[in-house]
């Protein structure tokens, strides 16, 4: 059993949360269990230009989510970079280009930024989700603006 099993495991029997992380440090301290078979790589600590200031880059993403007796769920989420104050949430029950549109529209609204004449809309950084969700959203905001505001989808 992995690390992950043993943690849902332990909450199922024993109804007590105990992380993922906590039963794999215990089983690795008693060489109970074995490294990864893959090495994994991390992320850079920092950009190779950071933000300096809110609203110069948005980062979005969809988080699954497994509620048991009623299925999946997707969080789209809109976090501003600088600040990482998460700027609009939706719960969906699809992961379609116009939930993130609208989320996008919300942390427009949200941040002011649809109401007043800026010279550069934040930039917007998505991580590679599937690609026709990608190629749909970056065709909706090229039809709906004729400003720039993700230069980086990617």
């Amino acid at each position: 059993m992995s690390a992950r099993e043993l943690a849902v495991s332990f909450a199922d029997q024993r109804q007590y949360v105990v992380s993922e992380s906590s039963v794999y440090r215990l089983l690795k301290a008693r060489d109970l269990i074995t490294s990864s078979a893959f090495i994994l790589m991390k992320a850079a600590d920092r950009f190779a230009q950071p933000t300096t200031a809110p609203n110069q880059l948005w980062q979005t993403d969809f988080t699954y989510l497994r509620v048991i007796g009623w299925g999946w769920f997707y969080l789209s989420t809109v976090l501003d970079d600088f600040s990482r104050y998460i700027l609009a949430w939706k719960l969906c029950t699809n992961m379609t280009s116009s939930d993130v549109a609208e989320t996008l529209a919300v942390a427009l609204r949200s941040s002011g930024l649809e109401r007043v004449a800026v010279r550069h809309r934040p930039r917007l950084l998505s991580d590679n989700g599937p690609s026709e969700l990608r190629s749909r959203l970056h065709q909706q905001h090229a039809a709906a603006t004729s400003t720039p505001m993700g230069q980086i989808l990617s």
